[in-house]
């Protein structure tokens, strides 16, 4: 049987983290509109090329130019058993057109998943992060602070480089990243609960494997698993 799941959290919930883990224990792809979008521009693909000249040019990538890459990868062959979509859809025009390319191959999602966390503690997680300049290691000041010296030294053998926070990683960044989610995004919510596929689970005040337990729980009572 099949597996497809849509998961959904707010930048920084852990959404990616979480749709990993599932991908390695159901032996699906983690399909990231990312990482998709960084092979094709890599490859040089057409659909590559149409990207750059958006992201050149300063503009977000149209829904039909990432509804098209993203039906190219569900219609490949290890897609054949399900996957796990991260990152996809952002909106309602975009889960429409998925919709759309699922019912052509009478295919359906069979579960949406939310990793819930409030955006204070999203704020302060993703405000603490920092990656060395060096050799691009990632840390956490709250959960995964560097083990020496006074947190601004990269402690990978051999390093010590100089850690620093991202661009993206300031608040007021971040803070729009959030309302950007909550305006475009969060919609999708009501659309699969209307759907009746759409679960939640805590991703605040439990661990990452805490997290997956709950997410286990889900696939196993839906029969997923």
């Amino acid at each position: 049987m099949a597996l497809r799941i849509i998961m959904m959290g707010a930048p920084g919930a852990g959404k990616g983290t979480q749709a990993q883990r599932i991908a390695a224990t159901y032996g699906v792809p983690h399909i990231s509109t990312g990482d998709i979008f960084r092979a094709h521009l890599k490859d040089g693909t057409e659909l590559g090329r149409k990207v750059r000249g958006y992201l050149d040019a300063g503009e977000l990538v149209p829904d039909e130019v990432t509804c098209d890459i993203v039906a190219g990868r569900l219609a490949e062959a290890d897609c054949a058993n399900g996957y796990v979509l991260d990152g996809f859809p952002r909106s309602i025009p975009q889960a429409e057109a998925l919709g759309r390319f699922l019912d052509a191959r009478n295919e359906q999602i069979d579960v949406v998943i939310d990793v819930a966390v409030p955006d204070e503690e999203i704020v302060g997680r993703l405000t603490a992060r920092r990656t060395c300049k060096k050799c691009g290691a990632i840390y956490n000041l709250k959960f995964s602070p560097p083990a020496s010296g006074d947190g601004t030294r990269c402690d990978r053998p051999g390093c010590d480089g100089e850690l620093s926070q991202r661009g993206d990683d300031q608040e007021e960044t971040i803070r729009q990243r959030l309302r950007v989610y909550h305006e475009t995004t969060e919609p999708l919510l009501a659309y699969y609960d209307e759907h009746g596929i759409l679960k939640s689970v805590p991703g605040s005040g439990l661990s990452p494997d805490g997290v997956f337990e709950k997410i286990e729980e889900i696939l196993s009572a839906a029969g997923l698993s």
